[in-house]
């Protein structure tokens, strides 16, 4: 495993802490789109069919175990808990996201590297989750008001693909055989998704900074 990887399962594993920690401490789930987390759970479960057919290492198998435990987690926190589900966005949560699916679906069993059950649904799973985000970044833009939390969630998800760019990057020139341009290309169309956002991410970040050096020296 490289660094860049590492620092991609990383960023990915804080990107779920920091959204657990917002819904568990606060008992809210307002500016969390729960379609997005409905399909995390799709991704992860269709990409991780292998867990009990093929052993990687331990570290492979307990960050499946923790991806697929979290998203569920979330999706029922966010269903079922009495306290949590009442503060939902529903109305604005409006994205048809079984479009994503259906659409992703159909591009696997058009466009993929090898005519197998676990390969179909493995390209199912990249596609589907280089869109996964659209239906949070939509209700973040339609609510207009990000908290810190829900703003480092998204921070720390997309920097979890960067890092995996870097990775395939890294790959393609350090291993003869790497061919997963599938997710390379993906990965490519999900990092461009995040740009607005983290573009006034920044902007917001820069302007809080700003306003915190500007109180020290009143």
């Amino acid at each position: 495993m490289n660094i860049f990887r590492l620092a991609g399962d990383m960023t990915h594993l804080i990107s779920i802490l920091v959204l657990l920690l917002k819904i568990y401490a606060t008992k809210s789930c307002s500016g969390i789109s729960l379609k997005t987390q409905e399909l995390h759970v799709i991704v992860f479960m269709a990409r991780y069919l292998d867990l009990f057919t093929d052993f990687i290492s331990v570290y492979n198998t307990v960050m499946k175990v923790v991806f697929i435990g979290s998203s569920l987690a979330i999706v029922w926190c966010m269903r079922m808990h009495r306290v949590v589900k009442r503060s939902y966005d529903k109305e604005l949560d409006t994205f048809r996201h079984y479009f994503l699916v259906l659409g992703s679906f159909i591009l696997a069993l058009l466009i993929h590297e090898r005519f197998t059950f676990q390969e179909i649904f493995w390209a199912f799973s990249i596609y589907l989750e280089a869109v996964a985000i659209l239906p949070q970044l939509v209700l973040l833009q339609r609510s207009g008001n990000v908290d810190n939390l829900t703003g480092q969630y998204v921070f720390f998800l997309g920097a979890y693909r960067a890092f995996y760019i870097l990775n395939w990057i890294y790959r393609y020139f350090t291993e003869q055989h790497f061919t997963r341009w599938i997710a390379c290309v993906s990965g490519l169309v999900q990092t461009a998704l995040y740009t607005d956002f983290f573009y006034y991410y920044f902007l917001r970040s820069k302007l809080v900074l700003s306003k915190s050096w500007a109180s020290l020296f009143k």
